[in-house]
């Protein structure tokens, strides 16, 4: 009894050690962002322009807006390896309904897109929450459904920027005070979602899952239930990056999204959230999205060749699990420390 009393008031301390710790590592990323950043811009000027800095946030959108959905599963300790197929998915039914329905209102289409892709994690959620069976197992076998579905619905159509209304074709083009109109949404899912992890019990208990789920489902979590919604978010979320897919690049065929899941899980780990789940936060992710990009376009401009570029997120993708686990042992120290003093 007087283990399970204690236990809120372990899990504010753990909170609050974990959160400063991760708080200096977001720091971090940002400043290694702006060293990037500002190394470029003294090699080559014009990276700098207005133009260059308009194609570096489009290029980081729909990255980070599916970091998001997988940050929130990656704290429950699971990993979603579908999105890139459910944004390939997502894109290909959005072009598909402009072209069968005509004049359709584009918030239908994009609500459609959405509702794809909450399918897609329903799906998933069932299998893994319900069913027990690994994330990783799961997502893997409903990578290949997905676009196997993509691909028998596609049988080697492509879906071109005429066939699209020109509003949602400029939703990927304008901008508002010169940040683009898709920026703004991937602001919009950061800022909601950030919230809700800060703010809402439900949004905690997911860091309880994933930093121990035994000891979550004894409190009376209901583990289930949250892994469950992660998942279903995670794909409503792809399915949105898919919409914005549509949007930006207006041409569209089964292959749209491949490889994307890949990239998704670096930007998450190089964000700072924990691999091994209940830690780390939606801004991470969303910063760790844009470093990526930055260093896909940094690097070019500084003269290093393709393999050193894959080279270097690979390298940052080691760190950052070998910088976990150190923090994580340095956090477990803290702690014990604590509850010594306390006797």
């Amino acid at each position: 009894m007087t283990t399970i009393a204690k236990a809120p008031e372990q899990a504010t301390a753990s909170t609050g050690v974990v959160h400063k710790v991760f708080l200096v590592r977001e720091l971090g990323i940002a400043l290694a962002l702006l060293i990037l950043i500002a190394v470029t811009a003294i090699t080559e000027p014009r990276f700098l322009s207005a133009q260059s800095v308009k194609d570096l946030l489009l290029g980081s959108t729909i990255l980070a807006v599916l970091a998001v959905g997988q940050a929130i599963v990656v704290i429950t300790r699971n990993v979603d390896l579908s999105v890139g197929s459910v944004l390939g998915l997502s894109a290909f039914a959005t072009g598909t309904l402009f072209v069968n329905t005509p004049g359709l209102p584009i918030p239908l289409a994009v609500l459609a897109g959405m509702a794809l892709g909450a399918a897609c994690g329903f799906v998933n959620g069932v299998l893994i929450a319900a069913a027990r069976v690994p994330a990783l197992v799961v997502t893997l076998g409903t990578l290949y459904v997905f676009r196997g579905i993509d691909y028998t619905w596609a049988t080697g159509r492509q879906i071109n920027a005429a066939d699209m209304p020109t509003g949602f074709l400029h939703m990927g083009t304008n901008t508002i005070l010169g940040v683009p109109v898709l920026t703004l949404y991937a602001v919009v899912v950061l800022a909601i979602a950030g919230y809700y992890l800060r703010s809402f019990r439900s949004g905690r208990e997911l860091y309880a899952i994933g930093s121990e789920p035994a000891a979550a489902r004894l409190s009376g979590i209901p583990v289930g239930r949250r892994v469950f919604a992660a998942f279903v978010v995670s794909g409503t979320l792809a399915g949105l990056a898919g919409v914005l897919y549509a949007a930006r690049f207006g041409t569209l065929d089964a292959n749209a999204g491949s490889g994307q899941e890949l990239e998704v899980v670096a930007a998450v780990v190089v964000g700072g959230v924990a691999i091994f789940g209940g830690s780390g936060s939606v801004y991470g992710a969303a910063l760790g999205a844009v470093l990526l990009t930055t260093i896909g376009s940094a690097l070019p401009v500084l003269g290093v060749s393709p393999f050193w570029q894959r080279a270097a997120v690979g390298a940052l993708i080691l760190a950052a699990i070998g910088l976990d686990r150190a923090l994580a042992a340095r956090i477990a120290i803290r702690l014990r420390g604590r509850r010594a003093r306390r006797g």
